[in-house]
C-alpha cells in the first residue's frame, strides 16, 4: 500500500493558523519559528556535560557590589538598604556560578542558592531595579506574575513556562539562558492560607512547583500543552526521524519574588507583643509597617500561608519602602530614566520643546502621593495635566512649552492663553 508523505511544515503552519482564524477570528495569531538544525545530540555539548568543558561557556561576571549599587543609584531613587543588600545576593550568586564554571569540582560543592524575596508596597521599583541588574550584567530576564500559574498548567500556564520563557528571552541560547534571572511578582496571592483561614489549593500547588527549579531541576523545553512545541517536535521528527529532548538545568538560574505583603505586618506585630521598644502592635503608619517587614522571620510567611520549604528556599528577605512626595520629585528631577525625559521626547516628535519649572515638578510628585500606587501615580497625574495640550499644540504654530505651578493647577485655562483662543475650551 501506498504511504502518504508527510506534509511540509509550511503546510502545517497554514493548516494551523486557518484553524486558529475560525476559532478566535483575528484575536489569536498563530506563530512558529523554525528551530535551527543542530547536531546529533553525542556531538553537541548539552548545559549538564559541559560543566567539564569551561570553554564552552562564555559568561563573564566581573562586578562588585558597590559596582552594582551606584548603577542602580543613578535610576532608582531611595530604597537604598534594598540595593545593598540585592547587589550582595547577586554578587554571590554569580561569583559562585564562575567558579562552577573554571573549577568544576566547586559545582559539586554544597552552596546554598541565594534566592531573594522582596517585601513592599506597588510601583517602589522592585522590578525596576531587578531588570537594572539583569541589563547590567548581561543576562537574559524574565518577569511574570504569580496569579497566571496553575498547579497543572491547564488552567493557567504551568511553572516550567518560566524557563522556557527565559529560553526565548536568550535567543534560544541555552547556556545563557541557563544562568539568567526569573522574577515573580505578587507571590503573596500564593498564600495557601489567607487572613480569611481559607485553603487556597492551586497557590500551595504552585508552591510546590516552583520548589524544584528553585533548587535544581532539569526542564524539558518542549512542554506537553504547548503547541508550538509539538509543532517543532513534529517538524524535527521529519527531518531526523526521531526528536531530542531539549533540556536546561536551573542550577545557576537565580529567582527573586516579590509582593506587597499585605497583612504580614500584623502577624509580626502579634509575635513581638510590643516587646520590641518603639514598636506598636498596631500599626499605624507606612515607617511602622516598614519597620516591622524588616523584622519578619521565617514563621511569620509560615502563618501567612506560605510551605516551609518554600519560605525556606528564599533566604535573602528585602524590605522596599514605600515613595513619599519628595521621592517622586527626585524620580522626576535626578533620575537617568525620567518620566519627564519620556514626555519630551514625545512632545519633541511634534516639533515642540518641553520643559518644566522646579515648582511644577514638586507640585505633580505631590498629586502623585496622593495616589499611593508610587512611581506609577507620576504617568497618571502628568496624563492629565498634560493631554490636552498633547491633542492642540501639535496643530498649532507654537513650539515651546513651559510647564509651571499655574499650568500644573489650571491646564484648560493655560492652553486657552497659549492658543489665544476666544472659545471656551472644554475637555473631551
Amino acid at each position: 500500500m501506498e504511504t502518504k508523505d508527510l506534509p511540509h511544515p509550511s503546510e502545517i503552519q497554514r493548516d494551523f493558523e486557518a484553524f486558529m482564524q475560525q476559532k478566535y477570528g483575528g484575536h489569536v495569531r498563530f506563530v512558529v519559528h523554525e528551530a535551527k538544525m543542530e547536531a546529533p545530540r553525542s556531538e553537541r555539548p548539552s548545559p549538564s556535560a559541559s560543566k567539564d568543558d569551561p570553554k564552552s561557556y562564555d559568561f563573564q561576571f566581573h562586578f562588585l557590589p558597590k559596582d552594582l549599587k551606584e548603577h542602580l543609584d543613578r535610576f532608582v531613587v531611595q530604597q537604598n538598604e534594598a540595593k545593598k543588600a540585592l547587589a550582595i545576593a547577586v554578587c554571590d550568586h554569580y561569583n559562585h556560578v564562575m567558579e562552577c564554571i573554571h573549577s568544576p569540582s566547586e559545582a559539586e560543592m554544597e552552596f546554598s542558592k541565594q534566592n531573594v524575596l522582596m517585601l513592599g508596597p506597588t510601583g517602589v521599583g522592585k522590578t525596576y531595579l531587578v531588570r537594572l541588574i539583569a541589563e547590567l550584567i548581561g543576562v537574559p530576564f524574565v518577569k511574570a506574575d504569580a496569579t497566571r500559574f496553575s498547579e497543572t498548567g491547564y488552567v493557567g500556564a504551568n511553572v516550567d513556562d518560566l524557563v522556557r520563557d527565559l529560553v526565548t528571552q536568550a535567543q534560544g541560547d541555552l547556556h545563557l539562558a541557563q544562568y539568567g534571572i526569573i522574577y515573580l511578582d505578587e507571590v503573596d496571592k500564593l498564600a495557601g492560607v489567607g487572613t480569611t483561614g481559607t485553603k487556597d489549593v492551586s497557590g500551595r500547588g504552585v508552591q510546590f512547583g516552583l520548589l524544584k527549579l528553585m533548587e535544581e531541576t532539569e526542564v524539558n523545553l518542549r512542554g506537553g500543552n504547548d503547541i508550538s512545541s509539538q509543532i517543532q517536535s513534529l517538524m524535527e521528527f521529519q527531518k531526523k526521524g526521531s526528536v531530542e529532548p531539549q533540556l536546561i538545568n536551573t542550577r545557576h538560574i537565580l529567582f527573586i519574588v516579590s509582593g506587597a505583603f499585605h497583612g504580614l505586618e500584623e502577624i509580626i506585630a502579634r509575635r513581638l507583643h510590643r516587646r520590641t521598644i518603639g514598636i506598636s502592635a498596631s500599626p499605624t503608619s507606612q515607617s511602622e509597617v516598614s519597620e516591622l517587614l524588616s523584622l519578619s522571620q521565617t514563621e511569620d510567611f509560615i502563618k501567612f500561608g506560605f510551605e516551609p520549604e518554600f519560605v525556606g528556599r528564599l533566604p535573602v528577605r528585602i524590605v522596599c519602602e514605600k515613595l513619599v512626595a519628595n521621592d517622586l520629585y527626585h524620580i522626576l528631577k535626578d533620575s537617568e530614566s525620567s518620566l519627564i525625559q519620556q514626555y519630551k521626547r514625545a512632545f519633541r516628535s511634534y516639533g515642540i520643546d518641553l520643559a518644566f519649572s522646579d515648582r511644577a515638578l514638586k507640585l505633580i510628585a505631590t498629586r502623585a502621593s496622593l495616589e499611593k500606587t508610587g512611581a506609577r501615580a507620576l504617568m497618571t497625574v502628568l496624563e492629565k495635566v498634560l493631554r490636552d495640550f498633547k491633542y492642540e499644540l501639535p496643530s498649532s504654530s507654537i513650539r515651546k512649552l513651559r510647564v509651571t505651578e499655574g499650568l500644573v493647577n489650571h491646564p484648560e485655562r493655560a492652553l486657552r492663553k497659549l492658543l489665544g483662543a476666544r472659545r471656551i475650551f472644554r475637555r473631551q
